[in-house]
């Protein structure tokens, strides 16, 4: 338990960096003059998309050539760096800079810490160690919403933070100016609990299933891996089936998980305190979900709960095409149904069958690269939503009809690829479909 709960820091971090640009997306675009266009950019290269991506194909495959701990030890630096640039900016650029690198780590981190989870777990309770995982995912986007309510202009803690923006910047600095400090701070949280993240996962101990492995001989090599990875046929068919369900899933995610507080802000009229707590209720209800989901998901068949994330997604979104945005009543059924999307999300079994359906040799490397997919193919989405969207949310209910024909194809190709692996041990799922001798 102890070492689940270090590794699904990087969830928390994940998640949270991610939201944090989210939450003062419109302070910096204030503050830099930013266009629409720009925060697709912003979108599409940070941890929600591009970056991500790219972190991904190299982090899967090197934890399976140096070891999960590797990554722990070394990749929390690299985060830290992005978000102290993020913190320091002054000009988009330098923006776009902070957000592609602490996109990369957080690539680099999530197969490792998926694939870890699961070999460092029981077969009753590794659906359960990925849902708190899943947990902290939620918790992550919870606190920093609510510390970007705080400290957001009009929030309770924005009197400390214009005092701190006047002592560095000066008193007579521009409004804007200011306000993006309370942006900064949020971002000063991360980097805090990043560096406790990383200061626990230097003490873990190797998985022992990868050791087991590289004891036994049949480690091979990164290039190995890949061509086996896209050969062998049981692994091209499981990387097909898990990349399509999180891909239309994540195409919905991600646009929400970067512009919800910007979405609340344009097409329902709200104020960015009002939106950043509507989105932190939203994160609410994904933990309160995740949690209930995590004492039955080992003993109930995996199905029931996958339909019900996805049932609720997509609830929310043909109620949005009938117009629901427009009202507070709509905008908080819409919240609450969202959030329990995300409690019991294709994220949560793209994540356990991803981490089960694979030997150990190409397990993260695999993780991986259905990773650099889906983020990679999330940033083109994320640009291409925000020509959709337009600049006022003028273009809102389109983009809600292409949200629900993504979820729908979730839902169906889900149930019909759909593995049966409850209550079997990571060899023998690997025996069953690979045989003896991958």
């Amino acid at each position: 338990m102890k070492s689940t709960l270090a590794v699904s820091l990087n969830n928390y971090l994940d998640a949270g960096a991610i939201v944090a640009g989210s939450s003062g997306v419109t302070l910096w675009q204030n503050y830099l003059g930013l266009s629409e266009m720009h925060l697709g950019w912003l979108n599409a290269l940070s941890a929600n998309a591009l970056g991500a991506a790219i972190g991904a194909i190299i982090g899967g495959f090197l934890a399976d050539k140096f070891g999960r701990k590797f990554i722990f030890t070394y990749n929390l630096l690299v985060y830290m760096l992005g978000v102290l640039i993020v913190m320091c900016s002054f000009s988009f650029p330098m923006l776009l800079t902070g957000f592609l690198i602490t996109g990369i780590s957080v690539g680099i981190g999530v197969p490792a810490s998926w694939t870890y989870i699961s070999e460092s777990s029981e077969v009753n309770n590794r659906g359960r160690n990925i849902c708190i995982s899943q947990m902290s995912w939620g918790l992550g986007p919870m606190f920093i919403l609510f510390f970007g309510m705080l400290l957001a202009p009009g929030g309770v803690l924005y009197g400390p933070v214009e005092s701190l923006a006047h002592a560095i910047i000066g008193a007579d600095a521009a409004e804007q100016a200011v306000q993006v400090f309370s942006s900064r701070v949020v971002f000063l949280t991360l980097f805090i609990v990043a560096f406790i993240a990383w200061t626990l996962q230097r003490q873990l101990e190797e998985s022992a299933e990868y050791t087991a492995q590289k004891a036994s001989g049949q480690s091979s090599s990164i290039v190995d891996n890949i061509k086996m990875l896209f050969t062998n046929r049981i692994a091209v068919k499981t990387v097909a089936f898990l990349a399509c369900i999180y891909l239309t899933w994540n195409l919905v995610a991600s646009v929400m998980g970067f512009f919800m507080p910007h979405i609340y802000e344009t097409a329902g009229g709200l104020s960015n305190e009002t939106a950043n707590m509507l989105s932190c209720i939203s994160w609410v209800f994904v933990v309160v979900t995740t949690l209930i989901i995590s004492f039955f998901v080992d003993k109930v068949a995996h199905r029931f709960f996958y339909v019900f994330g996805l049932a609720a997604a997509l609830t929310a979104w043909i109620l949005v095409v009938g117009g629901s945005i427009t009202s507070i009543a709509g905008i908080w059924i819409f919240t609450i149904l969202w959030g329990i999307n995300n409690g019991s999300s294709v994220q949560v079994f793209y994540a356990l069958w991803g981490s089960e359906l694979f030997p150990a040799k190409f397990r993260a490397g695999a993780q991986g690269l259905m990773f650099f997919i889906v983020r990679g193919l999330s940033a083109i989405w994320g640009l291409v939503f925000t020509y959709i969207y337009g600049d006022k949310g003028e273009g809102f209910t389109v983009a809600a009809y292409c949200m629900i024909a993504l979820l729908a194809i979730s839902l169906i190709v889900g149930l019909i690829g759909m593995p049966n692996t409850r209550g079997k041990s990571l060899d023998q799922i690997t025996r069953e479909r690979y045989g003896d001798k991958v």
